[in-house]
């Protein structure tokens, strides 16, 4: 049996028998804060923002910035991950631990920003794109996020972009 990688958004075609596929479209502006395996990351990891927590206003905590992320292998993109890597370097005996999948479990896990569409990735090509956060309007602590992505290929079968708006 085949299990897609997003079966979190898949889920909806059938829910006990019933067509809750119009779901679908709330269900991509959710993220999911989850566990993700190694083995499931397709591609290399990139810094999208760095704080000085001495130093970070609440302006800072709203931005907009670019990422590339290079592809390690052959495979199927159905997701942004994102994790935080903290460093706590004014103290004795500085520390240093992350959030990612490539290391223990925190009980902060991952967060999981599905794509409208899976794209089709080959080693060394690029998912090139621009995350965009700020606090929501209405509600001070939820987080409104953009993410718009492009897959650069030479390949105009496997071409694809996107961007979906995710409330958190």
């Amino acid at each position: 049996m085949y299990i897609p990688a997003n079966k979190h958004i898949a889920v909806w075609d059938n829910v006990y028998g019933f067509d809750y596929s119009p779901l679908k479209k709330t269900a991509l502006t959710e993220p999911l804060v989850d566990t993700v395996e190694m083995k499931a990351v397709v591609t290399d990891p990139t810094s999208v923002l760095t704080l000085d927590l001495y130093k970070v206003t609440i302006a800072d905590l709203a931005f907009s910035s670019p990422f590339s992320l290079s592809a390690r292998r052959n495979d199927y993109v159905h997701a942004i991950i994102a994790w935080f890597d903290i460093d706590f370097t004014a103290c004795h005996k500085p520390i240093r631990f992350s959030t990612g999948p490539h290391t223990k479990y925190t009980h902060w896990k991952q967060t999981v920003f599905y794509l409208t569409d899976a794209l089709t990735c080959e080693e060394g090509e690029k998912i090139s794109g621009r995350l965009t956060c700020s606090p929501n309007d209405r509600n001070r602590r939820d987080l409104d996020i953009k993410i718009d992505w492009k897959l650069e290929t030479q390949d105009v079968t496997r071409m694809g972009e996107g961007k979906t708006e995710y409330k958190m």
